[in-house]
């Protein structure tokens, strides 16, 4: 009974927070839109941005459909498609998010900060980039594409977004051909920066191989065993100084985990010597956690 408390009272705080990132990303995507996008007639990438380039064109014909409306109606259909490979729960707090985003972009007053149009593209890029990392780190997104690219990396097992930035990069062509080719020009380095700010700071899907020497590997490798689901090898040796009997330890893992996994390691051998390297590329088979 007091383990299903545990339990419960884990899945309850993981609701909480990840409802509480939701909030705070739509908050921020929204602000960052009105503040520094539309002011300057800068074009958002993925959905948003298709919904954005609708209600341009819907204008135009005497049927006007607004932003917040087109990401609703664009998102429900990719959700359903990607719902059972990336999780229930998953989906429905990024729908939440949506929803609060398109609500919210109908409440904030659109109010620049800076009259430089380089100003708004630094700061509008780098919020809405961490609005899809707030969201992303809180287990949910900002939708549409975040959909696509993770239903893609989840099955490829490597981040994918440097294509979605060359699908936004595509988009806005398009937004060129309507709107003029400057403010798609300046709204194509908006996406780069937003882009970038999602790669810095959300590593799921980067790998990291972790090299290990110590004289404690049973009791290492018994707690690694137990906290993760990856494998992990020994090799045998011999302290070159020292002398003294060594092993050497060998587990690829996502860089996502890796503080926590090297936080475990020298709690259990204080003493340890650990080496992190990146890993390019990676045969064989590999754990990944599921997303939900």
């Amino acid at each position: 009974m007091k383990g299903e408390n545990i339990a419960s009272f884990k899945s309850i705080r993981r609701m909480a927070v990840t409802a509480v990132s939701v909030a705070a990303s739509a908050f921020i995507q929204a602000a960052a839109m009105r503040t520094f996008l539309q002011p300057v007639n800068l074009l958002p990438g993925g959905f948003t941005g298709i919904a954005t380039l609708l209600s341009i064109l819907t204008q135009r014909i005497g049927v006007p459909v607004t932003v917040g409306m087109g990401m609703v109606v664009l998102n429900i259909p990719a959700a359903l498609l990607c719902s059972r490979s990336i999780g229930r729960k998953f989906v429905v707090f990024s729908l939440a998010q949506v929803l609060m985003t398109s609500l919210l972009l109908g409440i904030l007053p659109a109010r620049p900060l800076f009259d430089d149009v380089l100003l708004n593209i630094c700061f509008g890029g780098t919020l809405y980039g961490i609005s899809a990392v707030t969201a992303l780190r809180g287990n949910a997104s900002t939708g549409g594409t975040d959909f696509i690219a993770l239903y893609v990396s989840n099955r490829l097992g490597k981040s994918i977004w440097q294509y979605v930035f060359a699908f936004n990069a595509a988009m806005l062509c398009v937004f060129g051909a309507i709107s003029g080719w400057e403010s798609a020009g300046y709204s194509i380095l908006f996406q780069f920066i937003s882009t970038k700010t999602i790669e810095a700071f959300y590593h799921r899907y980067k790998r990291v191989t972790l090299q290990a020497t110590t004289q404690k590997a049973d009791e290492i490798v018994a707690a690694f065993i137990q906290h993760s689901m990856h494998g992990i090898s020994v090799l045998e040796g011999r302290g070159g100084y020292s002398g003294k009997k060594m092993s050497i330890l060998h587990t690829v893992i996502s860089a996502y985990e890796e503080k926590d996994i090297v936080n475990l390691f020298r709690e259990v051998d204080p003493g340890i010597i650990i080496n992190v390297l990146p890993t390019e590329d990676f045969f064989g088979k590999y754990y990944s956690e599921p997303v939900d």
